[in-house]
């Protein structure tokens, strides 16, 4: 029995919490998180508890992570988009997944993108360098842009600048209408012809299409392929020789497709906006690059040598985590903190909390990179910081993501300087990531113009 009085977020008749979640979901949690380490919110027909303290953060993700799952709303209708992807799935499908695409990324393996990802950065560069000192740019679209392309080429050896208008459309539907769908709980079935519907399976069918043409090419024409996809499709679960199916490769792709390249381009975008209220760091950042790179492009040889860039990341995801909240299904009886949870409630641990919280972090909402380097974090609880979730569940990508973050802001702080936009007010926007709400403006100035920082 729960032997400790739990706090409740105030709610609306029969409703709890759900009006808040889509007038204001960040202020919900925020207001939340004031009552206490574990936090009881109510929905339609479910509850779930808000755990915020770092030492929980560990229990749920680590220590009693098998009584945790995947049975969440968010879940299911990620699941109609993204099919059965590492991100998705569960239990023993889950594991033998996780088994067979581990060895794709390794280390090592994810290192020899390290050039694909300068060349298309300095591509976009060499676009933004046409355009006349102080233009405005939407940095949200444009990170979004390269990073697509970005994945596209390391993924699937495909170069997605050609298909962007109508795979980047697709993209951002598939998530847009998941959004909709996971705060809409009377949203009618996928196959009701409503107009969201066909929207939703309208960018489905797109993107299951280029998927699916493309898996069936290499299956004609077997080869060696140096992009991820070809790594995947040679794996095999080293316990029953197995490989995955073509649905199996095709949900995974969706899933690095999907969620892949928005998490990595809300990091930078963030990272810009973030730096640009911080000239200090913007200064110390551009410092680095000049002498780290000596003009050239950033290379997996000087990434090492990269340490405050690597902090200015970090603090980005910190401050503004692309992942701001991870939801979970209480799956076998577990006591958090002194509070029993019900079977079949939901909790949720929210990065967009933990970061930001006082108890472990100085000047928390303060954009400081240098807390990364002078030793501030070595005592904190190692879940006060979860950007990548934790545990057996840790994102896979984790190192690919670093890596393209890395090339990609020192590439950017090398040729320029982004400004703010006088009168512009950007707003969090908590969607399955955390964006900026209507994009991100932003003035380019080249950093050898007189009027760069």
């Amino acid at each position: 029995m729960t032997t400790t009085m739990v706090p409740t977020v105030p709610g609306w008749p029969l409703l709890g919490s759900l009006p808040d979640v889509r007038r204001d979901m960040l202020g919900l949690f925020d207001r939340a998180a004031e009552l206490g380490d574990v936090v009881l919110m109510k929905f339609p027909g479910r509850v779930a508890h808000l755990i915020v303290h770092p030492d929980q953060v560990k229990q749920v993700l680590v220590d009693d992570h098998r009584k945790f799952g995947k049975q969440t709303r968010g879940y299911q209708m990620l699941r109609i988009a993204l099919g059965q992807g590492l991100v998705t799935s569960e239990g023993d499908f889950w594991r033998r997944q996780r088994r067979i695409a581990q060895p794709a990324f390794h280390h090592q393996r994810i290192q020899a993108f390290a050039e694909l990802m300068a060349k298309a950065t300095a591509e976009m560069l060499d676009d933004w360098q046409t355009r006349p000192a102080g233009s405005v740019i939407d940095v949200d679209e444009e990170m979004m842009a390269v990073t697509l392309r970005i994945v596209g080429l390391a993924l699937m050896g495909v170069d997605l600048c050609d298909e962007t208008d109508a795979v980047g459309a697709s993209v951002t539907s598939v998530l847009e209408e998941t959004v909709h769908r996971i705060t809409h709980p009377l949203t009618p079935p996928l196959f009701v012809p409503t107009r969201r519907n066909r929207r939703l399976r309208s960018a489905l069918s797109t993107m299951h299409q280029m998927i699916g043409d493309l898996i069936a090419a290499r299956r004609r024409v077997p080869g060696e392929h140096a992009d991820l996809l070809g790594m995947l499709m040679d794996a095999r679960d080293e316990e029953t020789g197995e490989g995955m199916t073509d649905e199996q490769l095709r949900d995974e792709v969706m899933t690095m497709v999907s969620a892949g390249h928005e998490t990595t381009a809300n990091t930078l975008s963030w990272a810009l906006h973030l730096l640009c209220g911080a000239p200090e760091a913007e200064a110390t950042l551009a410092a680095e690059v000049k002498q780290v790179l000596g003009g050239e492009a950033p290379s997996l040889e000087s990434l090492g040598r990269l340490a405050f860039t690597e902090a200015a990341v970090k603090e980005s995801m910190r401050l503004r985590p692309p992942v701001w909240m991870l939801a979970r299904s209480v799956e076998a009886p577990v006591t958090v903190k002194g509070v029993e949870l019900p079977m079949g409630s939901m909790v949720f641990l929210a990065p967009w909390l933990t970061h930001r919280d006082a108890r472990f972090w100085s000047q928390p909402l303060q954009y400081r990179p240098q807390r990364f380097l002078n030793g501030e974090t070595d005592e904190q609880p190692k879940y006060a910081y979860f950007p990548f979730s934790g545990g057996p569940r840790m994102c896979i990508g984790n190192s690919f993501a670093m890596m393209e973050a890395k090339i990609l802001l020192s590439a950017i702080i090398q040729r320029f300087t982004l400004q703010a936009v006088p009168g512009e007010v950007v707003v969090p926007e908590p969607t399955i990531t955390l964006r900026p709400k209507d994009g991100l403006r932003m003035r380019l100035m080249p950093r050898d113009s007189g009027e760069a920082a």
